[in-house]
């Protein structure tokens, strides 16, 4: 079965969507990655993506939808899909033209705004490691650096709290459409995305089965 991740950025995602790949053998499909990689094939596809990054454009709800029938194969693998839908047409033309046909629930990370605030203004990230601690709930052995590379800990830009509060606005403003419409076909399925990583995780398989 494939799954649609619907949440608002620092709702755990991204965490969820790790598990799943390590412990079910799950494709996590994000967009940005399959645009990069695209791109680097420098295919007839990426040569337009392209194009259309090169001019500062979005790119276009067709070229995402082109991009998807090009690099999964929903026959012979299970996916998540997060961060995509972002709009009520994207998702009539997900259904339509990718998942027609296919097994999917669409699943909600339910989080009170505050509590997303506080994730990602303490997150804070080791570019040479990868590791990415919360100065709240899971902060680095010495203040600033990071416990397994030594070197000196990132506080992101868009992890500054008016980016944040920005990009939760622009959230917001599409989330209640796109919930209505996986409710109305029966799709939707909702988590408490404010416990602890292990208990999300547990509750999700829970609500699979």
């Amino acid at each position: 079965m494939h799954l649609i991740f619907i949440g608002a950025p620092g709702s755990g995602k991204g965490t969820q969507a790790e598990k799943l790949k390590d412990n079910r053998q799950y494709c996590h499909v994000s967009t940005g990655d399959l645009l990069r990689a695209e791109v680097a094939k420098v295919s007839e596809l990426g040569i337009r993506i392209k194009s259309l990054i090169d001019e500062g454009s979005l790119v276009d709800d067709r070229t995402v939808l082109d991009l998807f029938k090009n690099n999964l194969n929903l026959l012979e693998n299970n996916y998540i899909i997060d961060g995509y839908p972002r709009t009520l047409e994207q998702c009539g033309m997900l259904d339509s033209e990718l998942l027609a046909g296919t097994s999917y629930r669409a699943i909600y990370f339910q989080i009170d705004e505050e509590k997303v605030v506080d994730r990602i203004v303490n997150r804070r990230i080791a570019p040479k490691s990868g590791k990415i601690y919360n100065l709240m709930t899971d902060p680095p052995q010495n203040n600033g650096v990071c416990d397994i590379s030594g070197e000196a800990l990132v506080h992101r830009d868009d992890d500054k709290e008016e980016v944040v509060r920005n990009r939760l606005n622009i959230y917001k403003n599409s989330v209640s459409q796109i919930l209505d419409y996986y409710r109305k076909q029966a799709k939707l399925l909702t988590l408490d995305a404010s416990a602890s990583p292990e208990l999300v995780y547990k509750e999700l398989i829970n609500i699979l089965r």
